[in-house]
């Protein structure tokens, strides 16, 4: 019995070690190697400007939309190249009243809403660009980030870009904007190192990069439409490349509730695109790209948060009726949802010792998981949401 026991607690470690930081080591392993053994990709042209089309997707946006406009008609790009869209399907406040103060831009708008990709699915037939660029309201871009962005597409094989992700954060920022800041670093890290072994799995609905031609509607009830666009034109041949150096800022959400109403979410979401993208799981179709999606997000929405369940009260098992090892490591495991309960008591509090807030977000993500599979499963998470609150701050890139 004890040997049962012990075998399902160490594969469940090795599951939540390898999804979480033992990808990274191996992935910084493999691309470690590559260099070695591959030349040096030829640099494409930064002096590469085709036309392109920053559609916007705002709803109810009007504490933002004005600073979204004036950061995106003052990104350095040739202004004859570049269109701004944005469409405000549903929007009850003065967001459409505001963008009709800027002739610059191309508005769309109808009253009924049906949620955002239903909203780009709707505009996309009037854009006549070879590249398309999707940000969300919310954010600011770095001056440099369109033609930091689109000078990849000068390599034919490229059909998505994924630009970088940045959570504004202060030394006193609450759990939910600390936690989501780490968290943004490391998945930043590996997205770069998943680019450079083969491809992204996955890009950000902050700022995206697209080829036109490549873009097909996509089902108004996919609930996190920018992964799942940017793993179809993966499958289907191209690469999703990476540029960290064409990046949205944003704020963290304002409390843990936020992020956590934004992660389940996203869990949903993940379940749903596991199902939806299954034939991606048949790693002898799809070589590299299935162990990479295995591996980076597979594993975390689905084995990884099961495997800690049976980690604790295996463990706490093996502590009554083994040795000392055990013990040992059930003391290390307490500590840890202690830190995690202490960094839910002080979630709200503005700290500039984050200690807790880490342990408290790790947890907080895979209760998320168990949430968002069950919302799945009912069916009632619907891809017309409503917004996460983000904390207040100025953003500056």
């Amino acid at each position: 019995m004890n040997e049962i026991i012990e075998i399902c607690f160490w594969t469940c470690i090795f599951i939540v070690v390898y999804a979480y930081v033992g990808y990274g080591f191996l992935l910084f392993f493999l691309v470690k190697i590559k260099r070695i053994f591959s030349r040096k990709p030829t640099a494409t042209s930064t002096k590469f400007f085709p036309e392109v089309t920053h559609i916007i997707a705002a709803y109810n946006e009007e504490d933002c939309i004005r600073q979204k406009i004036e950061n995106s008609l003052s990104l350095n790009y040739p202004e004859d190249k570049m269109k701004v869209l944005i469409v405000t399907d549903g929007s009850t406040d003065e967001t459409a009243e505001i963008i009709k103060s800027y002739p610059q831009v191309e508005h769309h708008h109808e009253n009924k809403r049906n949620g955002k990709i239903a909203a780009v699915n709707r505009v996309m037939p009037f854009v006549k660009s070879p590249v398309t660029i999707f940000s969300d309201a919310n954010t600011t871009l770095n001056s440099d980030a369109i033609q930091n962005i689109v000078h990849h597409f000068g390599d034919p094989k490229v059909g998505l870009v994924a630009g970088e992700k940045r959570v504004f954060s202060n030394e006193s920022d609450n759990a939910a904007a600390s936690g989501e800041g780490f968290y943004w670093k490391y998945e930043s890290k590996l997205k770069q190192w998943d680019s450079e072994l083969h491809s992204v799995v996955g890009a950000a609905g902050e700022l995206f990069a697209v080829r036109t031609e490549l873009f097909e509607p996509v089902d108004n009830h996919i609930i996190i439409e920018d992964f799942y666009v940017s793993l179809k034109i993966a499958m289907a041949g191209y690469k999703v490349e990476y540029e960290p150096d064409a990046y949205a800022m944003e704020t963290g959400s304002a409390s843990v509730k936020e992020e956590l109403k934004r992660k389940i979410r996203i869990s949903a979401g993940g379940i749903q695109a596991i199902v939806k993208l299954s034939p991606l799981l048949n790693i002898f179709k799809y070589g590299t790209l299935s162990f990479q999606y295995i591996s980076h997000r597979v594993l975390r929405w689905t084995l990884a948060p099961l495997a800690l369940i049976v980690i604790f009260f295996s463990n706490l098992y093996l502590a009554l009726y083994s040795h000392q090892l055990y013990q040992a490591i059930f003391v290390l495991q307490a500590l840890f949802y202690i830190f995690s309960a202490i960094g839910w008591m002080l979630q709200n509090n503005n700290l500039k010792v984050k200690v807790f807030f880490i342990p408290y977000y790790f947890t907080m993500m895979n209760y998320a998981v168990f949430r968002g599979f069950f919302r799945y499963i009912k069916g009632t998470q619907s891809a017309v949401w409503d917004k996460a609150k983000r904390a207040t701050a100025q953003v500056n890139v």
